[in-house]
């Protein structure tokens, strides 16, 4: 068990969550680009953890990065963490809930925003709850 507000077993974890959310908050993977459903998504409301509905980012700080994910310029404070990367031979910022330490992918000093600052998130990682 972790030091997370949300703890659960890894047999929890499986059967709560589809593979493919399983396989990226779990266990750090990642979604092909172009292919998840918040990609384009622009509707008003909240994006949150998928594995533990924390509330995450704002549809007002989300962009079209042309990256292939849903990018966002700001986290809801205090909601993200934030951890050093060196997997695959790069050094990256890996942003992680502060709930439940579920991966939801990396953010990037290369923002076209005032923050110049761009959350690069996996759809799988996220649930949308409209305003």
């Amino acid at each position: 068990m972790s030091d997370y507000k949300i703890n659960k077993s890894d047999a929890e974890w499986k059967s709560q969550l589809s593979d493919e959310q399983y396989r990226i908050l779990r266990k750090k993977g990642t979604e092909m680009p172009f292919t998840g459903i918040y990609n384009r998504h622009s509707e008003a409301g909240l994006y949150a953890c998928a594995g533990c509905e924390a509330p995450l980012f704002k549809s007002d700080a989300k962009f079209d990065s042309g990256c292939g994910w849903p990018s966002f310029d700001a986290s809801i404070k205090g909601n993200v963490n934030y951890n050093l990367d060196k997997s695959h031979g790069m050094v990256r910022t890996e942003i992680i809930c502060e709930s439940c330490g579920g991966h939801l992918g990396h953010v990037f000093n290369d923002g076209p925003t005032a923050t110049g600052t761009r959350y690069c998130v996996n759809s799988a990682s996220l649930d949308f709850k409209k305003s």
